[in-house]
């Protein structure tokens, strides 16, 4: 039995949803999910009205956090436990043993929850509370589930997770201590999100699956925003994102976009590169086989367990963003993450996730390739603490 359609009101500077494939336009303000023709919905905004107020100067002045940016937000009242503005960390050891002068870290395990997760659940939470939703559930491979577990205990909401029986302890944990509902699958993570879609209409859940609902991007995207005003209005020439879902991403390059059309960056775009494990890598095949969709990637399986997703919603969206950016796609051993976790602990004293850590291994491939140039600025994305992956670490100091 369908819910009934949850409305809010919209921000000033909300306009409009619109599909990222076929363009059709929805209300902002009704509960809206993916568009009928199954592609993701995209926030607009009223960008030239955002530009008046949005310059670096006036950022100077607001809360250290991600809705420091609220002209390009929903305006909603914030769910927040002080996500965003972390810190980009200028990496100069690292940086010598890979080749790069200007080697930058930009550090999400101090997020919230532990991961860059905080920001898209800060704002979908914000969104979902707005319009009226009790209940929330997602599918998880680790830290999205923590993060949605605090997001909607700090607005007093039910929430529903569901998770492989793999899924690292400490993940299991959090979503416990938070109060959430947790159901542990036999599976992966495209398991779990079946698991949603199947039972979300009959017991009322409002559905935060990755690219689902339109807010996670609008959070993640300020990542963006927060390099552009690190490096005083410009934008470097290189990021490395590890990629599962991709909405980091995505994200980031919408928030390019945006910055664009208000004016506050040209044309000029990073050239990214999407990260992946070797046993769960469905963007890189598809990279190299110059296709414009990811097939299902099988029998996935890698200690990262942000990226062990092995059909990515957003696959077209994430090859359409390499190729505009001129970028690229890589893919590194589960061992190779672990060397370079430590090289990165030991060199810059940051103990990332397993994720984070296999952006070292493909910035040393493609600096030794010569793909990056050595006087480029070029930013890893470390999206997760490492002291979540216990076991993963574990296997790193028996080997």
């Amino acid at each position: 039995m369908s819910q009934p359609a949850r409305v809010a009101t919209t921000s000033s500077n909300l306009i409009e949803l619109e599909c990222s494939a076929c363009g059709k336009k929805y209300d902002a303000s009704q509960e809206q999910h993916l568009c009928t023709c199954g592609k993701p919905l995209l926030a607009r905004y009223d960008l030239k009205r955002a530009a008046r107020t949005f310059l670096l100067e006036t950022l100077k002045d607001r809360p250290r956090n991600l809705w420091r940016y609220a002209e390009v937000l929903p305006g909603d009242p914030p769910v927040s436990l002080g996500e965003g503005m972390t810190p980009l960390v200028h990496a100069k050891r690292l940086g010598a043993s890979v080749g790069l002068g200007n080697l930058y870290v930009k550090d999400e395990g101090l997020n919230p929850t532990g991961s860059f997760k905080a920001r898209g659940m800060s704002a979908a939470v914000t969104r979902a509370r707005q319009l009226g939703a009790k209940a929330l559930a997602a599918p998880t491979a680790g830290n999205a589930g923590g993060a949605l577990a605090a997001y909607a205990a700090a607005a007093g909401m039910a929430a529903v997770i569901v998770m492989p029986a793999d899924t690292p302890s400490a993940n299991v944990m959090e979503c416990q201590a938070f109060g959430a509902k947790v159901v542990k699958l036999n599976g992966l993570i495209s398991d779990c999100g079946k698991f949603v879609a199947e039972n979300k209409d009959r017991e009322g859940w409002y559905d935060v699956s990755t690219l689902k609902e339109p807010y996670r991007v609008e959070g993640k995207k300020t990542m963006g925003y927060e390099l552009w005003e690190q490096f005083a209005g410009k934008l470097p020439h290189v990021i490395f994102y590890p990629t599962g879902g991709g909405v980091g991403l995505i994200g980031m390059c919408k928030a390019f976009d945006e910055l664009e059309q208000m004016g506050r960056v040209g044309a000029e775009r990073p050239r990214m590169v999407a990260v992946q494990a070797e046993g769960c890598a469905p963007i890189v095949k598809a990279w190299e086989a110059h296709q414009s969709s990811a097939q299902f990637f099988p029998n996935a399986a890698t200690i990262a367990s942000g990226l062990r997703v092995p059909g990515p919603l957003g696959d077209q969206l994430i090859l359409s963003m390499l190729r505009q950016s001129r970028g690229t796609a890589v893919a590194v051993t589960d061992n190779e993450m672990l060397h370079a976790g430590r090289e990165l602990a030991s060199l810059e004293g940051i103990l990332a996730a397993p994720e984070g850590a296999a952006t070292v291994v493909a910035a040393h491939i493609l600096a030794g390739s010569g793909w990056i140039k050595p006087h480029e600025t070029v930013v890893l994305f470390n999206t997760g603490t490492g002291y979540k992956y216990s076991e993963a670490w574990q296997k790193a100091f028996e080997a």
